[in-house]
C-alpha cells in the first residue's frame, strides 16, 4: 500500500472540470472529473467531494482488491469512470452501502463513507476520509413533485441540510429574486415568515401559503432598513458576481441580517476572483451544490 507524496484528489461535479481545474492550478494528474493536486486539502468550492487521505492500492484480482478495502473500514462508494465491469466485479465483493434518497429534514449519513476508484486495471485509488457524507458528493433528495413550481428548491434543501440549520418557525426571512417561489415554498413549509421581492409575481399556489408576502421590487432597489431586521436572507436572483457581493456586503454592514444564503451565477466565464471574494468573508462556506449549476452556494450561518 503506498500514499502520495502529500497529495489531495479533489472530484468536480459533472461538467464542471474546468473551473475545478483552473481553481486548483496545480494539477498533477487526472483520471476523469478526479483531479489530484500535490499538497494538504485546501479549500475548493467547485469540488463536490474531496478524498483527503488518497492511497494506492494494488488490485492484481478481484478479491484482493475488495480484501484491501475492507481491511480498511466497511463502507465504501465507487467512483465509476473506467474500468467499469471489473470495477463493478469489486463492487459486488463489498459491504452493500445505502444510497437511498434523503428525505428533507432529516439528518445526512454519519457512518464514514470512503470512495475508490481504478486508475488502472491493476491499481485501486482510495481515501477512507471525503469531506462529503454522500456517494461522490451526489446529495440526493426524495423529491416533492407537485408542491413547488420548479426545481431551485432542491438547491435550498440541499444547503440547509448540509449547514445543519433550518429557518424555524416564525422567523423572519427575505427571498430576494424570488418568482416563481421555489425557495419561498421551502421557507413557507418549515413555518417562517417570508417575504419575497421580484418584480415578477409569485405562482398563485406560493403566493397563497400562509406567512408570505410578496413585494413587488428589485432586489437591487430595496435598501437593508427599508426591511428591516431579518433572521434569514435569501438570494437566488440572477446578476452579475461582483453585483451580488456588493449586494451582500451592503446587509452584512447594516447588520440586520443573522444568517445569508445565496447563489453566486456565472454567465460566461468562471468569475475567480470574485468568488475568492465571497470565500474570504468572515464565517462563510463556498461550495458547489450538487444540484447547482455553473454556480456557487454562498453561505453564512
Amino acid at each position: 500500500m503506498t500514499q502520495p507524496d502529500n497529495s489531495t484528489a479533489y472530484l468536480a461535479a459533472d461538467g464542471f472540470i474546468e473551473p475545478l481545474r483552473e481553481e486548483l492550478g496545480d494539477v498533477s494528474e487526472e483520471h476523469g472529473r478526479l483531479l489530484i493536486a500535490p499538497g494538504a486539502p485546501r479549500a475548493a468550492a467547485w469540488a463536490q467531494n474531496i478524498w483527503l487521505e488518497p492511497m494506492r492500492l494494488p488490485a492484481p484480482s478481484i478479491g484482493q482488491a475488495a480484501k484491501a478495502l475492507r481491511a480498511i473500514q466497511r463502507n465504501w462508494a465507487l467512483y465509476d469512470f473506467a474500468h467499469h465491469r471489473r470495477a463493478a466485479l469489486i463492487v459486488g465483493e463489498l459491504p452493500k452501502v445505502s444510497a437511498k434518497p434523503l428525505a428533507f429534514g432529516t439528518v445526512p449519513p454519519a457512518a464514514p463513507l470512503g470512495s475508490w476508484t481504478l486508475i488502472d486495471p491493476q491499481t485501486v485509488l482510495a481515501s477512507a476520509r471525503c469531506t462529503s457524507p454522500f456517494p461522490n458528493g451526489e446529495c440526493r433528495f426524495v423529491e416533492d413533485k407537485s408542491g413547488p413550481p420548479s426545481r431551485a428548491y432542491l438547491k435550498l434543501w440541499e444547503a440547509l441540510t448540509l449547514g445543519g440549520v433550518m429557518p424555524q418557525p416564525g422567523e423572519r426571512c427575505v427571498d430576494l429574486g424570488a418568482s416563481p417561489g421555489g425557495w419561498t415554498w421551502v421557507l413557507a413549509k418549515l413555518g417562517a415568515s417570508v417575504l419575497a421581492v421580484d418584480k415578477a409575481p409569485l405562482d398563485p399556489s406560493v403566493a397563497a401559503m400562509p406567512g408570505v408576502e410578496w413585494r413587488k421590487a428589485s432586489a437591487f432597489g430595496l435598501t437593508p432598513p427599508e426591511i428591516g431586521p431579518v433572521d434569514w436572507l435569501f438570494s437566488d436572483v440572477i446578476c452579475y458576481p461582483e453585483r451580488l457581493f456588493e449586494l451582500v456586503e451592503r446587509w452584512r454592514a447594516s447588520g440586520l441580517a443573522r444568517r445569508i444564503v445565496c447563489t453566486i451565477k456565472f454567465q460566461g466565464e468562471t468569475d475567480h476572483v470574485t468568488a475568492r471574494r465571497f470565500a474570504g468573508l468572515p464565517g462563510s462556506r463556498l461550495r458547489h451544490l450538487f444540484h447547482n449549476k455553473h454556480e456557487l452556494c454562498w453561505s453564512s450561518f
